[in-house]
């Protein structure tokens, strides 16, 4: 639901911008790669390009493609510079993809001096502080042999892709602290690493430059670096929030309760309040206020910066689902006296708005009401965030409850395949006759039973089954623990009259037989197709780098044409090297000898990738591999 609210403070301006129910951010800053202008003299070993080419069978044969957008190292000069940002940071939010070249190594040092490794890992049982995702180790000399090296810090789970392969990478840093007098008095610390969607770093104390650091003394503040003596490296999309160490904070909170049960928040404005208090948590404290009460919350809320800050309110007993007879709940936040934004019932509780803010102290207002509890949320905390410029994303004076102490559940599979049955989120749509199969070599799956639809592929540790298994049960999700490619979710297998018919969102002659386990204990899925007999069956291959997906077709009617959705993606392009690149180079596909695919545009301005099942008497078959 959106709302506008315009108002102004003259001397302490504020004026809001549109609210909306979500969360939503503060555009983050760029680096310019149209040129290199950003960056301070480079040698002649960075180019900017339009896209790198890697093949993954073969070490140091990468080529690029004309066009701007892409930083990449080329080493088949003489220069090896390494490539430093005119931009100097202290605490940094950093976003950017990369590829590696087969066999390469580079690193991307926050003030040219604490390293988060760039490595071709790809296929590592058991990563080292050497390996992507890793914070490099602190180098001594003086140290003895073997010991030199120190305070590395491994990933927590290996998910780097193949070379060749976009990669994802996001840092969130705190920068040391330093005195008037210019002495130390807190580390560095990496507060998360993570690396395609996988947190592989939390809360990591660094407590001085890592080894072939550009600087070996520190700082406050000091340029972002792209390491550049050791091997080709790809680098797009570079985006980051710098932040002060000044913080909003909300102070002097004082509470004026109210009992009863209302429909607006201007009906308790001229009440008498029930109790007053002192607070020092964002939550309606009031000792045996469950249900049928309002709140009035005033406080001072300190400005650092003027500019352009978010503020994200949320009243957690207010119901996602929308019963317009029904008021549970609504809220108002002002501050300076001017109304910022507004929840009601319909808004499921949580508000967002953008608002230009003056430097400064200022009166905050927060009025609620709550008709009654939900047994889904009981709890009468309230959530006030705020992000501004030099001001990281911020929960201000959030309650802290001690939550029942639960270990995680997981699933593991180190020495042969696992099966689990569960349910699976997908694409936001929980499936609930799904099987998942954790490989070995860390390559893992997930297929719907009851639809005959591939839903996804993972890298890294197989399943968390917490949500299935402690107490009740509350979601019945079972969630990867890697780094999670959604795939189309369309069934794999269709009956097409021919090969620009539109590809079915669901098979009306699909029917489920259940499953096999063959002699490596793996599953071979069992249906009928259009009179057909299907068996469906995936292997891994090279240790896991490779997944073989395969259909045997028994029984194959005449008249009927099968064929095999392979992929589907926003562009599918075929590489130098036979592979096919999906969804700008997420995953590739390959495919047994010189078959060619259909390669075809849809309604949906989509890409899809079809193989015929070729017959051969009664019976057919066809496979292809995924590479990621």
């Amino acid at each position: 639901m959106q709302r506008i609210f315009c108002c102004s403070l003259l001397c302490s301006a504020l004026s809001a911008f549109s609210v909306s129910a979500q969360p939503n951010e503060l555009p983050s800053a760029s680096i310019n790669l149209q040129t290199l202008n950003d960056f301070k003299p480079v040698g002649n070993n960075w180019k900017i390009v339009g896209d790198a080419f890697y093949d993954y069978t073969k070490e140091g044969k990468g080529n690029t493609k004309s066009g701007t957008g892409v930083v990449v190292n080329d080493l088949s000069g003489k220069s090896k510079d390494h490539l430093f940002t005119k931009m100097e940071h202290g605490d940094l939010e950093l976003e950017l993809d990369f590829m590696m070249e087969t066999g390469s190594n580079s690193g991307v040092y926050l003030q040219g001096r604490y390293e988060v490794q760039l490595f071709d890992s790809w296929g590592v049982k058991v990563p080292k502080s050497s390996d992507c995702g890793a914070i490099y180790e602190r180098w001594d000399e003086s140290r003895p042999e073997g010991q030199k090296g120190y305070q590395g810090h491994p990933p927590t789970q290996n998910v780097s892709k193949a070379p060749g392969l976009w990669q994802h990478l996001q840092i969130v840093f705190r920068a040391p602290r330093f005195n008037e007098k210019g002495e130390k008095t807190a580390n560095a610390r990496f507060l998360k690493v993570i690396q395609n969607g996988v947190t592989v770093q939390e809360n990591v104390e660094v407590t001085g430059p890592t080894r072939a650091a550009a600087f070996q003394d520190e700082k406050p503040t000091g340029p972002l670096m792209i390491q550049g003596d050791h091997g080709a490296v790809a680098i797009r999309n570079i985006r980051y929030k710098s932040y002060g160490i000044e913080p909003v904070t909300l102070t002097n909170m004082k509470l004026s309760a109210y009992e009863g049960k209302f429909k607006s928040v201007n009906d308790f404005a001229s009440l008498t309040p029930k109790r007053e208090m002192d607070l020092d948590v964002l939550a309606h404290q009031v000792p045996g206020s469950r249900d049928n009460f309002a709140g009035k919350i005033t406080g001072t809320i300190h400005i650092p910066r003027s500019g352009e800050y978010l503020l994200y309110l949320n009243l957690p007993w207010i119901p996602a689902e929308v019963n317009t007879k029904v008021r549970n709940g609504a809220g108002e936040l002002k501050i300076a006296g001017k109304k910022i934004m507004t929840i009601e019932p319909e808004d499921g509780g949580k508000a967002s708005t953008k608002v230009k803010l003056e430097a400064g102290d200022f009166p905050l207002e927060l009025a609620y009401y709550k008709n009654f509890g939900l047994w889904y949320a009981r709890s009468n905390d309230i959530t006030l965030a705020v992000e501004g410029p030099g001001v990281q994303y911020t929960t201000l004076n959030q309650m802290i409850r001690a939550q029942e102490p639960v270990g995680e559940i997981s699933l593991l599979a180190k020495g042969e395949p696992v099966m689990q049955r569960g349910f699976i989120n997908h694409r936001g749509i929980k499936h609930t006759h799904t099987i998942s199969v954790g490989e070995p070599g860390d390559a893992n799956y997930t297929v719907d039973l009851q639809k005959g639809e591939f839903l996804q592929i993972w890298r890294g540790d197989f399943l968390e089954t917490t949500p299935m298994w402690y107490g009740r049960g509350e979601t019945q999700l079972s969630v990867p623990l890697g780094s999670v490619i959604e795939l189309s979710g369309k069934p794999s297998l269709a009956v097409m009259t021919d090969k620009n018919a539109a590809w079915p969102d669901s098979n009306a002659t699909y029917t489920n037989l259940g499953y096999d386990i063959d002699k490596t204990g793996r599953p071979v899925f069992k249906y009928t197709l259009a009179g057909a007999n299907v068996r469906e069956s995936f292997t891994t291959e090279e240790e896991g780098r490779k997944l073989s997906h395969s259909f045997t077709v028994m029984n194959q009617p005449k008249e009927a044409d099968i064929w095999c959705l392979v992929a589907e993606g926003n562009d599918i392009t075929e590489l130098p090297n036979g592979l096919y690149a999906i969804n700008d180079k997420q995953y590739f596909i390959q495919l047994p000898g010189k078959e060619k695919p259909v390669i075809r545009s849809t309604a949906q301005n989509k890409k899809e990738l079809l193989l015929p099942v070729k017959p051969n008497g009664n019976n057919g078959s066809v496979s292809y591999s995924i590479v990621w």
